[in-house]
């Protein structure tokens, strides 16, 4: 028993020391983005009752400095002074990428507000969050609602459509919440009031961002809009990072990992980053999204080169590119052209050059199919063909044999060539009467064959008058000629 102990103690030490540093095998995963990790934060965290220990970017100096920042240069306006000079010795650039950040960190404080102020207005309306789904929405209406119970009272007109109020005052007659408590409401109304200075300065942010992206990225701004493109250099770390970054990273650019929970990923989204809030890519057609978001990477990447080096400071090569983006588009959501109907060709009357004559018809004649071949093509339902390995194996002969007389033999039909060669070259026959003897027969007997059939006429035939009769005949003798 005490070696079993032993062995459970040491396979608990080396499990020990093999947890004893996780970050070490999971340092790669640390840097990536995910929903689960930078945007939520931890359940344990959004159950703390103060609102401080909760939210904690407004007191910090990067805020407040940069805050500071923005007034003076939104207070000063553009200044285009140092437009000669190289992009990241300029002090406004170097403000741009920070506020690109601070914008990051504003929108991750709203979403850990919003979660504060739903887990503690819950109990008084719980039906209210799953009918206003976004942040600010829902935190400019519970500061509204505050603990009334009766919405008749309250006017919403303004903050939501009107189909969306009708709903709330139907769902709110019938909710099962309860008033807040005093110290409840105070918190939840100072929350709200946080998220919405939150996303006033967010606002200002961008608004600062927007108003110098013209100057620092003409051409970048005219493609995907100075609010993405403050967004795309802030995620890639400036101008500079984002014309050396390939068109297939620019597109992921703030594309956020989901967490699928064990599900499939077959049916998930198409990953897109920041380039899903264009204007082109709205406007394109779901089955083109894909191609389309390609497309504006590629010509993104372009335009940010271009800016880079200062190329084009007016920015007419990104309105030159945004409208060969959106040239391509409408291309890609034309009709195929329809098929026209194939013409037929045109008719030649002129009469063809073929060669006839004898020997065309000799030609035609000797390679003419012939009637055993024909009988031989043919087979006749429900009769088995015969076949020269005998069980349909072997050559078919077809009809071959079936006309009743059981031979693979086919009376051939006369040539015409033949006949008429025949007609041509026919003997005649003189002086034959056409009388037969009665004492003719047709049989005769020989001693080679035995009975043989014969023409009794054949011997008269050649018995007939003139030279042959008498020249060749057995009997006759020949002509004496007198001489004179």
């Amino acid at each position: 028993m005490a070696s079993l102990a032993d062995s459970f103690l040491a396979d608990l030490d080396e499990l020990s020391d093999n947890e004893a540093y996780p970050e070490e095998e999971n340092a790669e995963a640390v840097g990536m983005e995910e929903i689960g990790d930078d945007d939520m934060p931890d359940l344990e965290s959004l159950n703390y009752d103060d609102l401080d220990s909760v939210s904690k970017l407004q007191k910090t100096q990067r805020y407040n400095d940069i805050m500071q920042k923005v007034e003076d240069a939104l207070q000063k306006g553009t200044d285009f002074s140092n437009q000669g000079s190289i992009l990241e010795e300029d002090p406004e650039y170097q403000l741009i990428v920070d506020c690109n950040a601070l914008s990051v960190d504003i929108e991750n404080e709203i979403i850990i507000i919003h979660n504060f102020i739903r887990d503690k207005y819950r109990l008084k309306f719980p039906e209210l969050e799953s009918l206003v789904h976004h942040p600010i929405d829902y935190a400019r209406v519970v500061q509204k609602i505050g603990n009334e119970m009766d919405l008749t009272l309250v006017d919403l007109e303004g903050l939501l459509p009107s189909a969306i109020i009708m709903v709330i005052s139907v769902t709110a007659s019938t909710t099962s919440g309860k008033p807040l408590s005093e110290e409840n409401l105070v918190k939840t109304i100072e929350a709200c009031e946080r998220a919405l200075t939150l996303d006033a300065a967010k606002k200002k942010v961008l608004e600062f961002v927007e108003s110098r992206m013209g100057y620092i990225a003409p051409n970048l701004s005219a493609i995907v809009g100075s609010a993405v493109a403050s967004k795309l250099m802030g995620t890639a770390g400036g101008l500079g990072a984002l014309a050396k970054m390939p068109a297939c990273n620019v597109q992921l650019l703030g594309a956020k990992r989901k967490n699928l929970a064990g599900f499939s990923t077959a049916t998930s989204q198409f990953r897109v980053g920041y380039l899903e809030q264009t204007d082109v890519f709205q406007s394109t057609p779901p089955a083109l999204r894909t191609r389309a978001c390609r497309l504006i990477a590629a010509k993104s990447t372009l335009a940010a080169r271009i800016d880079s080096i200062r190329g084009d400071p007016t920015g007419k090569a990104g309105r030159s590119l945004l409208e060969e983006i959106r040239k391509k588009i409408e291309k890609w959501q034309e009709p195929p052209p329809a098929k026209l109907p194939k013409p037929l060709p045109v008719p030649d009357f002129e009469p063809k050059k073929k060669r006839g004559g004898r020997r065309l018809r000799k030609m035609k004649e000797r390679y003419a199919q012939t009637d055993m071949m024909k009988l031989a093509n043919r087979m006749q339902f429900g009769v088995p063909e015969e076949s020269s390995l005998g069980d349909g194996l072997g050559e078919g002969y077809g009809m071959l044999g079936q006309a009743g007389s059981g031979k693979l033999r086919v009376s051939t039909a006369p040539s015409k060539l033949a006949a008429k060669v025949a007609k041509k070259f026919k003997e005649k026959s003189y002086g034959s009467s056409g009388a037969t003897s009665g004492l003719t027969s047709s049989l005769a007997f020989t001693p080679v064959q035995g009975i043989e059939l014969s023409n009794p006429q054949a011997h008269g035939n050649l018995l007939g008058s003139g030279t042959q009769s008498t020249y060749f005949s057995e009997t006759g003798t020949f002509s004496k000629i007198k001489r004179t």
